[in-house]
């Protein structure tokens, strides 16, 4: 579901080994666009080590009694989120950026003292 592809390594037959599923349930959950693995230029599907985390994130969801289309919403939340996230890291780490261009060293401050007569 997301597109954080890694080089996809596995034809369809192994990953669904890998994956314990019939090669026919990745083919229906790439219909439904719950995996979108790559292809190579005849046309034969791909699948990366991130197809199987999506793989299993699907299964956990479906054993939860989630159906495909509850699936399908839920991942691409998660994937918002996710987006989300990372921007929100990327503003917070630039606005710590810019103070620390605020920040001067104590070996660079310059500091004025000023000695008070005493009262006696």
């Amino acid at each position: 579901m997301p597109e954080h592809r890694i080089t996809a390594l596995y034809v369809i037959s192994v990953f669904a080994e890998i994956a314990g599923v019939h090669p026919q349930t990745l083919r229906n959950y790439e219909r439904t666009g719950l995996l979108n693995p790559q292809r190579t230029e005849g046309g034969s599907r791909r699948f990366s080590d991130s197809d199987l985390h999506d793989i299993r994130r699907i299964q956990e969801l479906t054993n939860a009694g989630i159906n495909l289309e509850g699936v399908k919403r839920i991942m691409v939340l998660e994937a918002q989120i996710a987006a989300l996230e990372s921007r929100h890291q990327a503003e917070l780490e630039a606005v710590r950026r810019s103070m620390r261009r605020d920040l001067v060293p104590l070996d660079q401050a310059v500091a004025i003292f000023q000695h008070r007569q005493s009262r006696n």
